[in-house]
């Protein structure tokens, strides 16, 4: 199994997680094509720096010309400003707090927050969650990205609505759905789709200490929305005066990272380091990402897990309900979901609805099944699957990037093969025969290796 370790003792967020993303591999024309592909007028900067001797890679995003800034900084420059030029109380910019940057309207917010951006807002509240999911919808990413990117947001409105006692479609965000925000996001689901392991774990959390400002005023380290994200993480302090874990930083773990541990087994392939914009005199302030093969795969030669397989026979559901349902189960984490025709009693043509999932979604999905079919009873049972060690490869074509999964056995590469649905884009988009695309992406990663 191909896995990747993120060490936060320097806290986590947003653009060092980009930064380590680069630093351990993903090409950063990835990223930089994700972001113009995202259509708000954001660009990546990315550059060398040193944090107390180690060298890394340090991401900014630009909006307007400007480029973002820690929360704390930024809100020191706001109220010079104000000092130096107040508004009287008909000025909208700063009625109730609501400046166009990257605070919200809700809660603490994240650690950065840039240049005010008046293309930024559909209106003066801010961005809804509906929006944002639109946004993301229509980017230029896989749809597995796209599923992360907006399950990272869910879960930042999510603990947002719950500190504020309100429904998460009535949160808006305004420094959490500012753009660079929304790059830090869609960028963190990519470049980690584009890792091409199988599961991520993350050291303890070091959250800093102190307090931290923001736009409704000065809370304690970790902000309320962090506290939330971070249920059910390894936490603690090193003492440092400083926020090191941002709402957004939560919010990526809590939806990438499997599991919280310590360095785990693992045969090192490679590791990248990314960069936090402050400079600390105890430690230096990057995240590492440690890329290898998990030790207890190196001697094995497939992996074995346990899975719940739920089947339901249906022989009098509407075929086009049928479809829908195999879908929602999909979207809802079922790692497979299948139909077989079946002849059933009383000489009916029926269906046998077959679902694959991990344990601890089988309840939902099961759930899901009574409410959208006409069953009247789901049958459950316990497999054991072997499978063998996948991970994910980019490689370029004259029409753009396809991802190639490889499937691997004691480190020999056993099979590989185009991902269907880049191809399926890429041969609408560039009206080329889907069957020619496919070929030239296997030839590419023939020629690469």
């Amino acid at each position: 199994m191909r896995i990747a370790y993120l060490e936060c003792f320097s806290g986590m967020s947003g653009d060092m997680f980009m930064g380590a993303l680069i630093d351990a591999g993903v090409p950063p024309r990835v990223l930089e094509e994700t972001v113009a592909g995202l259509g708000v007028g954001a660009r990546l900067e990315i550059s060398r720096v040193v944090r107390s001797g180690i060298s890394a890679t340090k991401v900014d995003v630009w909006v307007d010309g400007e480029k973002d800034l820690p929360r704390e900084e930024y809100w020191v420059r706001e109220a010079a400003a104000e000092h130096s030029h107040p508004h009287d109380g008909n000025d909208h910019v700063h009625d109730h707090g609501h400046h166009h940057h990257h605070e919200h309207s809700l809660g603490s917010g994240i650690a950065r927050a840039g240049a005010p951006a008046p293309h930024e807002h559909s209106h003066q509240h801010g961005r809804g969650l509906t929006e944002i999911r639109e946004i993301i919808g229509k980017a230029s990413i896989s749809d597995p990205a796209k599923k992360t990117a907006i399950a990272i947001f869910e879960a930042l409105g999510t603990a947002e609505a719950k500190i504020h006692a309100t429904s998460i479609e009535k949160v808006h965000f305004h420094e959490v759905g500012a753009v660079d925000a929304m790059v830090d996001i869609v960028c963190a689901a990519v470049g980690a789709e584009s890792l091409g392991v199988d599961e991520i774990v993350c050291s303890p959390l070091n959250v800093g200490g102190g307090m931290v400002k923001c736009a409704h005023g000065t809370f304690p380290v970790p902000a309320p929305a962090t506290v939330e994200l971070l249920k059910d993480a390894l936490v603690y302090s090193s003492g440092v005066q400083a926020e090191l874990v941002t709402p957004t930083g939560a919010a990526i773990v809590k939806i990438l990272a499997r599991r919280f541990d310590a360095f785990p087994e693992m045969k090192i392939e490679k590791s990248g380091y990314g960069a936090g914009t402050r400079e600390f005199p105890e430690h230096p302030n990057v995240v590492r990402l440690t890329i290898g093969e998990a030790a207890s795969m190196l001697a094995s030669k497939t992996a074995s897990e346990t899975l719940t397989v739920l089947e339901a026979n249906l022989d009098d559901l509407n075929p086009q309900v049928f479809g829908y349902v195999m879908d929602r189960l999909l979207e809802e984490r079922a790692l497979d979901v299948f139909g077989v025709p079946v002849q059933m009693k009383k000489n009916r043509p029926g269906m046998l609805l077959t679902v694959l999932c991990k344990p601890e979604d089988a309840s939902k999905l099961m759930q899901l099944i009574f409410t959208e079919t006409t069953t009247l009873g789901v049958r459950r049972h316990e497999e054991i699957r072997q499978t063998l060690a996948r991970r994910w490869e980019n490689v370029r074509t004259p029409w753009g990037e396809v991802r190639i999964k490889i499937a691997s056995m004691n480190g020999t590469v056993t099979n590989y093969a185009p991902e269907y649905e880049d191809c399926r884009r890429i041969a609408a988009e560039h009206r080329v025969p889907l069957k020619t695309v496919m070929q030239e992406a296997a030839r590419q990663y023939l020629e690469k290796h």
